[in-house]
């Protein structure tokens, strides 16, 4: 039987309690308005237009500039929308965005000015399509049922009132449409895509719920918002960093996740759920991350960020500057600055403006909690001393015929650049290879053979240090890609090369011994990234083992970022193990005295850190977020864990628990913090 951690407890547990962001209860009523905007937020910007005031007075002169703003705006609604992929084919998708957006525009039209005419306006674009549309087709279909649902839904919020001259039997219809056309599409979301997609889903499921006082459908949004598989949920879009998913892609994308997940955090908190605050304001985080990039300023990154869209801001910066400014009171100098840029330069101040809002007199940093790990993998600045006898390699010469020279040991340096190997590089004993930092690439070369790129060269592996360079495991080298989650998608439906990373095996535990790995980076690989089995003194310190462990032979859940076992007296630390397709961060298993400390093990498949058969493990200042099982799993196969101390963890918005185990025996748990997983 699978036991809770609190429990199977000797010692005391500690649960800080930050924040709020549950699910609101069915027996609750809506908020009507209730969406993007309030009734007092509708009142405020009505206000402010009157009065003449800046931004509102420029935005509102953008909104009725616009064509789609026009009373001679007609609706042209089709049976069957058809979108492909990068809209290749478009087949009524531009029709129904233009009607949504001007159906949103009529509706604050008539807020604003109090013309009739206006809401008979809104009222016939949304009655044209609700009693047309049938069904979305195409590559694009749910993509664009997102992008296009909430803005009907925030229109159709606006005209609820009695006096907008909208009947009942037609808001009945379009409720048919949000739920027989709409909802169908979109309830199991598509985490499988870049995350703008869910973003956008999440969005438009939130206002679907509210419209039709549905609370399981926004319940489902609020739940996958929070831990949402693939690229779905808040933590799986926007990494402890800031960083985001789609920053490697290009900035436009980027910007529409972001906007979209700000929208549905504003819908969410005008029926009193703070999404907002999730993950210590992560989504502030990205905000303040993407922004700065877009500045033009340097920020940490994992991978390499894509230059496309640089510098060309959408308009989505007021809102979230409004509220963590205003309500939390975080400064958000970046995310202040781009606002600061764009004000009243569209009509989205109209549709982001709050009311009541009152300057902090004490602003906080913007702080998040957990342990950085921003230095982990190969790094360009890291300074290494070779001994004057080291063998220095540059591209074109044979890093195995240099390593086999080494018959009493030695160092082999690698200059920057791709190394494109035939073979498995076998590594001999009392050797040290060092690399130059993220140019410093090994990678095999593009065939389907079953191996892994560099591997031991004895069964008895001894006196090794791997430093400061990367084992990339894909056929493309991931700098050289638009869009990297492409990739990632070929990987996960097994059209890549069944590979692993470095795999060190021996016969019988303690065979292999000292063995060190600093600064090294080995990712995008379909086997085990780092598979280390039967060794002793085993040491990781500073490493990013991300992105590895697909559905290949021999199945799924077997290959994971770093899989250790018969493993004794190892030390883990300052590491990333993230994004296992199919497997866990750390799989830990028939070893002992292990350490494992101020790791990040986010975004994987199953868990976080997974502990089987083994004992005297000390996990201590540990992240693990965002996993699509657990956070922390000590599981027992037959004479469970023991002797293990958790300490001092951070375990959040994990689809399962936070910490789990399952006979185990437990010495100490005390202080970790537990939050918004799925079994509490």
């Amino acid at each position: 039987m699978r036991i809770n951690i609190f429990q199977f407890f000797i010692g005391v547990i500690v649960v800080a309690i930050l924040g709020a962001a549950h699910p609101a209860s069915g027996a609750e009523a809506f908020v009507h308005p209730g969406m993007l905007q309030n009734q007092q937020d509708l009142a405020f910007v009505k206000q402010a237009i009157t009065k003449g005031q800046e931004p509102w007075k420029t935005a509102w002169r953008h909104l009725c500039a616009e064509n789609n703003s026009s009373l001679n705006f007609e609706p042209k609604p089709f049976v069957h929308v058809i979108r492909g992929s990068y809209a290749h084919p478009n087949i009524g998708g531009q029709e129904l965005e233009d009607s949504a957006h001007a159906a949103y525009s009529q509706a604050l039209q008539w807020v604003v000015t109090g013309d009739q005419q206006h809401a008979q306006k809104a009222i016939a674009i949304i009655n044209a399509w609700s009693y047309t549309l049938w069904d979305f087709q195409g590559n694009d279909a749910k993509l664009l049922a997102a992008w296009s649902g909430h803005v009907f839904c925030n229109a159709a919020e606006i005209l609820r009132r009695p006096n907008s001259g909208w009947q009942e039997k037609d808001v009945d219809q379009f409720k048919r449409m949000l739920l027989t056309v709409y909802y169908p599409l979109l309830k199991n979301y598509f985490p499988e895509a870049n995350g703008n997609w869910d973003a956008a889903m999440m969005d438009t499921m939130l206002c679907i719920g509210i419209f039709c006082d549905d609370h399981t459908i926004f319940d489902s949004a609020v739940k996958h918002f929070l831990r949402g598989e693939g690229n779905g949920g808040i933590t799986k879009y926007i990494y402890p960093s800031g960083q985001c998913e789609e920053n490697a892609r290009d900035q436009a994308h980027t910007q529409l996740g972001l906007g979209e997940l700000a929208q549905a955090c504003q819908v969410a908190y005008n029926q009193g759920v703070d999404l907002y605050g999730t993950a210590d304001n992560r989504l502030a985080l990205g905000f303040e991350y993407t922004a700065k990039y877009m500045l033009g300023e340097t920020v940490p990154a994992y991978g390499i960020l894509s230059p496309r869209a640089r510098g060309k801001f959408s308009d989505i910066y007021e809102g979230i500057y409004q509220h963590y400014h205003f309500v939390k009171g975080l400064e958000m100098p970046f995310t202040k600055r781009v606002s600061e840029q764009l004000a009243g330069k569209s009509w989205g101040v109209l549709t982001l403006s709050r009311s009541g809002l009152i300057k902090p007199s004490d602003p906080q940093s913007l702080s998040p909690r957990g342990h950085s790990v921003a230095e982990a993998g190969a790094q360009d600045d890291v300074m290494t001393s070779p001994p004057a006898d080291a063998v220095r390699i540059t591209l074109g010469e044979s890093i195995q015929k240099a390593l086999d020279k080494l018959t009493h040991g030695g160092w082999v340096v690698l200059t920057n650049g791709t190394y494109v190997l035939s073979a498995p590089l076998r590594i001999p004993s009392n050797v040290t290879l060092v690399g130059q930092g993220s140019e410093t690439i090994l990678t095999l070369e593009s065939n389907d053979t079953v191996r892994a790129t560099l591997v031991n060269g004895s069964d008895d592996l001894h006196g090794v240090t791997l430093r400061n360079f990367v084992v990339e495991g894909s056929t493309v080298v991931r700098a050289s890609l638009t869009d990297p989650n492409q990739d990632r998608r070929q990987r996960a439906s097994q059209m890549a090369p069944s590979r692993g990373g470095i795999i060190f095996s021996a016969q019988h535990e303690g065979q292999m011994h000292n063995l060190n790995f600093e600064h090294v980076t080995v990712r995008n690989c379909t086997q085990n990234g780092v598979a280390i089995l039967g060794a002793k003194d085993v040491n990781i310190a500073a490493c990013d083992f991300s992105d590895n462990g697909a559905s290949v032979a021999p199945g799924a859940g077997l290959q994971h970022d770093l899989l250790l076992a018969h493993v004794v007296n190892a030390s883990v630390r300052d590491s990333r193990f993230d994004d296992s397709l199919w497997g866990s961060g750390i799989h830990l298993s028939g070893s002992r005295d292990v350490n494992l400390l101020n790791n990040e093990a986010a975004r994987n498949a199953i868990n976080g850190l997974d502990i089987t058969e083994s004992k005297n493990i000390h996990i201590q200042g540990n992240l693990t977020e965002g996993n699509d099982q657990n956070g922390i799993l000590m599981d027992g196969l037959m004479d469970g864990c023991q002797n293990i101390e958790v300490v001092d963890n951070l375990s959040r918005n994990n689809g399962g628990s936070g910490i789990l185990a399952d006979r185990a025996v437990l010495s100490s748990i005390h202080d970790n913090f537990e939050r918004d997983n799925g079994r509490q």
